[in-house]
């Protein structure tokens, strides 16, 4: 039996992607529709999330369910839950999330709260959600985004980091929780992904991991460890930050963001 034909027989038959318009999340959508996922395509663009449901649906045979919603608002988890009731969802990838960059004075403090709601409160909110049905199914598999900053303060990106931080914590306890209920949960730390992010943050990336890369990856990990770290450019960042303090990180990657904000201007 295939890799692929195994992640739906332990994890299907449906799957729920956030943020699946765009970069990983997308990603993430076609690689499970192509494994035979019936897909629940959670963002907050209707007319692209119809777009690609249809395009994944005459493509694989699939079932898709569509909810456009912005998981910054306090009901987001409770439309996505009434749209998929009755689906049998066994996989959750929570792709969804956005990041800012420059002082975190100088931004506002919605759009600084509103991450927060997005990157952390939305993927509580979602967890809490979809695990019962997932423990009372004896499987089921949830993957979260953390990053390559989550292991240090990061100035210039202070509150992203920190949200993203606590993804990992977050999926790091949740995997110790739930393991024993047949629920597997990974916490995907990667390092420059080629989507909409960096445009959205105000950054100028060079070398980046394609995302693709990343949600294949992501996919294969689970159920085998607890973090992964896709792609090369993740696992050399990791070898090379892994030798300093954390103090030295952090500023090693102060100047990495000052000079990717100084390339947009």
């Amino acid at each position: 039996m295939s890799s692929r034909n195994n992640l739906k027989a332990r994890y299907g038959p449906a799957a729920l992607v956030t943020g699946a318009s765009d970069g990983i999340g997308r990603a993430s959508a076609d690689a499970l529709a192509a494994a035979g996922f019936d897909l629940v395509l959670v963002a907050r663009r209707r007319g692209e999330l119809a777009s690609i449901a249809d395009h994944l649906t005459q493509r694989h045979g699939i079932g898709t369910t569509v909810v456009a919603v912005d998981l910054g608002s306090h009901d987001a988890c409770a439309r996505i839950a009434e749209a998929s009731a009755g689906l049998d969802v066994g996989l959750i990838v929570a792709a969804a999330g956005y990041g800012l960059s420059g002082r975190f004075l100088d931004n506002s403090a919605a759009e600084e709260l509103g991450m927060i709601d997005v990157n952390c409160r939305a993927v509580a909110a979602l967890v809490h959600m979809f695990a019962p049905s997932l423990i009372t199914r004896g499987t089921g598999g949830i993957i979260l985004f953390s990053s390559i900053v989550a292991f240090q303060g990061v100035p210039g990106q202070a509150n992203y980091a920190a949200t993203k931080a606590w993804v990992q914590v977050f999926a790091e306890g949740l995997r110790r929780e739930l393991g024993p209920a047949g629920v597997d949960v990974l916490a995907v730390a990667p390092g420059p992904v080629a989507t909409g992010f960096a445009a959205r943050a105000g950054l100028t990336m060079g070398t980046a991991e394609t995302p693709e890369t990343v949600a294949r990856a992501s996919l294969k990990a689970l159920g085998r460890t607890g973090t992964v770290r896709p792609g090369s450019l993740a696992k050399v960042l990791e070898a090379s930050l892994s030798l300093l303090p954390r103090s030295g990180r952090t500023l090693i990657l102060q100047q990495v963001m000052a000079s990717m904000m100084n390339k947009t201007g």
